[in-house]
């Protein structure tokens, strides 16, 4: 761990929670958005938890996790529409409270609650197994294919992970519009995974026969 690392990671953590913040209370007129609290608890706890967990225990991995810089121009498309699709839905979940246009049940609340969490623990689990998880898209120096654990049902189990935590955000924020617009993140992963595999079996040695053993590359039997 060094001090450059650590508060790195505490600007980055503290401006997220800012931002999210601000765009789920500022359109929702209050802060008695009792949906918003929960989301930025079950998402920002278990984030600074493992956070601090990476620090001490595995700092490279922090480190290629904090650096979110594209170098490819699609995949700076991508992230760029991920970005868009974020501040829509948390801005229209913001304004379907304080108008209380399609507000969900509570109990959907709860289902959406432990699928976020049920995720974000298949989510910790995927960190686990791979070392070389970078938010970027590049062949790291000794990089070797991964095909154990969860890599030997789906080739892409970190996008398996995301998926239901994203559209289960939706869900929690009781927003069935909110909903409707992260559903958009199953194209935006499509075209990502299509350049990123691209990439992998020209540079990763035996990624083309991982890919014939691993049919699947989000859910087992669907995709």
């Amino acid at each position: 761990m060094t001090v450059k690392l650590f508060f790195q990671a505490i600007v980055k953590f503290t401006a997220g929670l800012i931002l999210v913040g601000l765009l789920l209370f500022l359109p929702a007129g209050t802060f008695a958005f009792w949906q918003a609290w929960l989301l930025i608890g079950i998402l920002f706890v278990p984030m600074l938890i493992a956070g601090f967990v990476m620090m001490f225990r595995n700092p490279a991995l922090l480190r290629k996790r904090l650096n979110a810089k594209e170098e490819q121009k699609e995949q700076k498309t991508v992230v760029a529409l991920s970005g868009i699709m974020f501040l829509a839905a948390f801005v229209i979940a913001g304004l379907n409270f304080r108008f209380k246009w399609f507000v969900m049940p509570n109990w959907t609340v709860i289902i959406g609650t432990v699928i976020f969490l049920l995720a974000y623990a298949m989510y910790a689990e995927v960190l686990r197994e791979n070392a070389y998880l970078s938010r970027t898209i590049e062949v790291q120096e000794d990089q070797k294919v991964i095909d154990t654990g969860l890599y030997g049902i789906v080739r892409h189990p970190m996008y398996s992970a995301t998926l239901f935590l994203f559209i289960s955000m939706g869900f929690v924020l009781a927003s069935p519009i909110s909903v409707a617009i992260l559903l958009l993140y199953i194209p935006i992963i499509a075209k990502r995974m299509k350049n990123e595999e691209k990439i992998l079996e020209e540079g990763l040695e035996g990624y083309t026969d991982y890919k014939k053993r691993v049919k699947y590359k989000v859910i087992p039997f669907v995709w």
